[in-house]
């Protein structure tokens, strides 16, 4: 029986020396444990631990049943008598056992779980291991910081719950042990703040930089990913709860404003690996990036923060938290970057920021990576919000400055529907300069044509594709008939009726070759698809046709006839204002050279 065989080798070693166990008599006694746990003795195995007689053999031996003690208490259905006498064991053996021993097996035992397990583990190991890191006196920071690294690399690869079914189902359990995770690492906390003013002890400042890095690692997962807006139906929101706790160590032991302001992201280890250099490098920027969203947007540990700082100052000091976020792909990350920048933009009033802030790398960087969320991402909500916090950004900027972000963006977004935006933009900051008493020298004279040169032109003359850069092209035109109808010739304001020979030759001669050239090549292709109609003697006959350079799905001849008629009427669009403003420029001369 394996209470008996236990019985017996505690007999046998109650009456030796501490120094005289053998690698014999700790094997024997994990053994005859593990016997009394799985055939159901837990009660008799308690009470062998809490013998006052065996304190000596529990303290040297009683690690090596962690193992075989968890599987038990996991086997064990909840309201199972044997259940809550391993628990009561577990508890034992952390007060009993020797702290280095036990806090190796216990970390041995996190290191080892997987799957659905993790948090149900780590969760049931918490309150031993915290209370075995408490009675250490050699490498407590190191330890501490060993834990709380083995913690968190185990729950990282576990999904973390975004929608509001997911976070209260929680089904591996992630949001409570989160929290569970963060109560763990309260009294060293604690310990750093009581020491904080008394000295600067090494150890002291060591157990300081482990926390730091878990605080770190925290914000990076789950924080990063995790829906942190409040929901409706839950009344304390878990992942807004530990937020909130990650943000309290961090003012605690005065590392909030430093990572905020500073970028101090503690003492990071020398790689000669660049690879590792690069990744820690990485993980640092997300976890500030996802710092600032914590404090900017949602406003967590806002009563730490100092009001002193100018909104112009904040967003410069947000534009590489933002690029960060804005590189990434997934909504839950990107969608934290866009919420950043709106935030940071409605802080600020229309006009007021200097165009010198475009000297920064940010300040270019970040309008351009918004450009490829709105032309790129396949989420409709989140293309919006990007255009809509493009338009706040460029209000935001004075004149100078709106006229250099127009210059860099019709430069490098490569997209014919951002040109146009941005071609409307310089129409409206037009009509606000004629129509204003105020003199605005960037949109009106020499610098509105070193603008009209990069919008009154065809990227490839007459071969450019009309059909692609619809967008462009209808706004150019637009804003070439406001010009007209707006701008006498004697007053010049603008200055495009100096340039008009320039324009005509760069963009209105082409646009009508180019136009020709369409309207016959998709007027021919409309005859040959009608043609092979006719002798197929149907129209469900299905195949591919190439509009703009791309290759549209499969479709039938009546649908490729719908694509290449609604082409023709873009282009009669084209076509009917281009008429309209060489008209409008005709009459504009004429009444000109008649009064002279």
């Amino acid at each position: 029986m394996a209470v008996d065989e236990l019985q017996a080798i505690i007999q046998r070693c109650q009456i030796l020396e501490e120094a005289d166990f053998k690698g014999e008599d700790f094997n024997l006694f994990q053994v005859a444990g593990q016997k009394c746990l799985e055939d159901g003795y837990a009660a008799q195995l308690l009470e062998v631990i809490q013998n006052e007689k065996n304190k000596v053999i529990i303290k040297n031996m009683g690690w090596n049943l962690i193992s075989p003690l968890v599987r038990c208490i996991f086997m064990y259905k909840q309201e199972d008598d044997k259940r809550d006498h391993c628990l009561k064991i577990l508890d034992q053996l952390a007060q009993l056992c020797n702290p280095k021993e036990l806090f190796l097996g216990l970390l041995e035992q996190i290191e080892q779980t997987s799957g659905e397990q993790v948090c149900q583990t780590v969760m049931l190991l918490l309150q031993p291991l915290q209370t075995v890191l408490l009675k250490l006196q050699n490498k407590k920071a190191y330890s501490v910081g060993l834990s709380l690294a083995m913690i968190v690399n185990q729950l990282t690869p576990l999904p973390v719950p975004y929608t509001k079914q997911q976070i209260q189902e929680d089904k591996l359990g992630l949001c409570q042990c989160c929290n569970a995770v963060v109560d763990f690492a309260k009294p060293f906390v604690n310990q750093v703040v009581k020491n904080m003013e008394k000295s600067s002890e090494y150890n002291d400042m060591e157990l300081k930089e482990e926390l730091l890095k878990f605080c770190m690692k925290s914000l990076k997962y789950p924080l990063l990913t995790a829906q942190l807006e409040q929901l409706e139906g839950i009344e304390e929101h878990p992942f807004r709860h530990f937020a909130t706790e990650i943000i309290d160590i961090l003012w605690d032991i005065r590392e909030l404003i430093p990572l905020v302001f500073l970028h101090h992201k503690g003492k990071s280890p020398h790689w000669e690996n660049q690879e590792f250099a690069d990744i820690e490098r990485k993980d640092s920027a997300d976890s500030l990036a996802c710092l600032s969203y914590l404090m900017f947007v949602q406003h967590f540990g806002v009563d730490c923060f100092p009001m002193v700082f100018s909104p112009s100052y904040l967003l410069q000091c947000n534009m590489t938290h933002i690029e960060v976020l804005m590189k990434r792909t997934e909504e839950s990350v990107l969608s934290k970057g866009l919420d950043l920048f709106e935030s940071c933009l409605l802080r600020m009033e229309d006009n007021s920021l200097l165009h010198q802030y475009l000297e920064f790398r940010g300040f270019i960087n970040v309008p351009q990576d918004l450009v490829k969320v709105m032309t790129l991402c396949p989420i409709e909500h989140v293309r919006k919000k990007s255009l809509n916090i493009l338009q706040l950004f460029i209000d935001k900027f004075d004149l100078e400055g709106k006229h250099t972000l127009f210059r860099c963006l019709l430069k490098t977004s490569n997209h014919a529907g951002v040109e146009g935006y941005i071609i409307k933009n310089i129409k409206d900051q037009v009509h606000l300069s004629l129509t204003k008493a105020c003199d605005n020298i960037w949109f009106t004279g020499h610098h509105l044509i070193s603008l009209l040169d990069l919008v009154l032109l065809l990227p490839e003359g007459a071969e450019t594709d009309l059909l692609q850069n619809s967008d462009r092209i209808m706004a150019s035109l637009n804003l070439l008939r406001y010009l007209v109808i707006k701008d006498c010739e004697s007053d010049n304001q603008t200055g495009v009726w100096t340039t008009l020979a320039k324009i005509e030759q760069n963009f209105l001669k082409p646009l009508h070759v180019g136009l020709n050239m369409s309207k016959a090549h998709y007027e021919a292709e409309i005859k040959n698809k009608k043609e092979n109609r006719r002798e197929a003697h149907g129209s469900n006959t299905v195949s591919s046709v190439t509009v703009s350079g791309e290759k549209l799905p499969a479709m039938t001849t009546e649908m490729q006839l719908q694509v290449l008629h609604s082409a023709l009427f873009t282009f009669d669009l084209i076509e009917s204002v281009l008429a309209r403003v060489e008209e409008l420029i005709e009459v504009k001369l004429k009444a000109v050279m008649d009064e002279n």
